[in-house]
């Protein structure tokens, strides 16, 4: 069963890459590649860490947020610059060099996705009656 999982998590890692190395490689605009960039890139490190670790994580989107807000405010510090690694194109992408704070808000808004994701998928049908119940409780008010 857990290898099942694996081989979902697998996929979906492989087709996620597949699609960032397109968006960095072809889309040159104002909104896919810095948003939706950066709110699929949490999420392909879930789908990384989920085939190493295929146990329920509860806190794992938390931990891959405080991972991503980490890395991005090293790039407030040059981290690639001190590290020696400024001159490498491969390294100042993957590791970045401009801090921005709507990094850390598309990193929230891929980890909340991933959290409602969680929540959803462990949770399998009681998780939607919850949901549509609580929608419902609310209207009768």
């Amino acid at each position: 069963m857990r290898d099942r999982y694996r081989a979902g998590y697998l996929l979906a890692a492989a087709i996620l890459l597949g699609v960032e190395i397109l968006i960095a490689l072809f889309v040159h605009d104002r909104f896919i590649r810095p948003y939706v960039g950066d709110i699929l890139v949490v999420i392909l490190l879930y789908c990384f860490v989920r085939i190493l670790v295929p146990e329920r994580g509860r806190f794992l989107p938390l931990y891959i947020f405080l991972f991503a807000t980490a890395v991005e405010v090293l790039q407030l510090f040059s981290l690639a610059d001190r590290l020696g690694l400024g001159e490498s194109r491969f390294f100042r992408v993957l590791i970045g060099s401009v801090f921005d704070w709507k990094d850390i808000v598309c990193y929230g808004v891929g980890c909340l996705l991933l959290a409602g994701w969680e929540y959803f998928v462990y949770r399998g049908k009681k998780g939607f009656s919850r949901v549509r119940s609580y929608l419902c409780y609310r209207r009768k008010q």
